[in-house]
């Protein structure tokens, strides 16, 4: 069975530019992903994204217009051999200058622009969500959070 996550895709409107949070954990030298984790037992996908996000930016429901009706699930193949299952909503920072706190999972955090995500991710389905997001954040087509 494939084990589950989730979490935001977190954007900001920055100077004219679309940015997205990123953060790196130690454990994982090159994995760089947006906040994610795994569902807790009897906890539904979106309090997990919400859950995960708090616990790793310090960013809570408060602080992100969360867009409910644009998510995407990635489906990969993880490193230690089991299915994995990732949803990701899209969710923008209601203030652009509001500072992420990292937990002790994350050893850093960069806002970047999509195809300087897509770099650090090193991941193609990543990449392909990204696109497809920053698609519809620049031609207002997200619709009601």
């Amino acid at each position: 069975m494939a084990k589950r996550a989730a979490g935001f895709l977190i954007f900001r409107r920055l100077c004219e530019r679309i940015e997205y949070l990123m953060l790196h954990a130690p454990s994982k030298q090159y994995q760089w992903t947006p906040p994610k984790g795994h569902v807790d037992p009897g906890e539904d996908d979106f309090t997990t994204a919400l859950r995960e996000t708090s616990e790793e930016s310090g960013y809570t429901e408060s602080d992100l217009k969360v867009y409910r009706n644009q998510s995407c699930t990635l489906e990969y193949k993880h490193d230690k051999g089991h299915d994995k299952v990732v949803v990701y909503w899209l969710a923008e920072l209601r203030n652009p200058s509001q500072q992420a706190r990292l937990s002790e999972e994350h050893q850093d955090m960069r806002w970047l622009e999509c195809e300087d995500a897509i770099k650090i991710a090193g991941n193609d389905d990543f990449a392909k969500m990204i696109r497809a997001f920053d698609v519809r954040i620049k031609q207002s087509e997200l619709g009601e959070p």
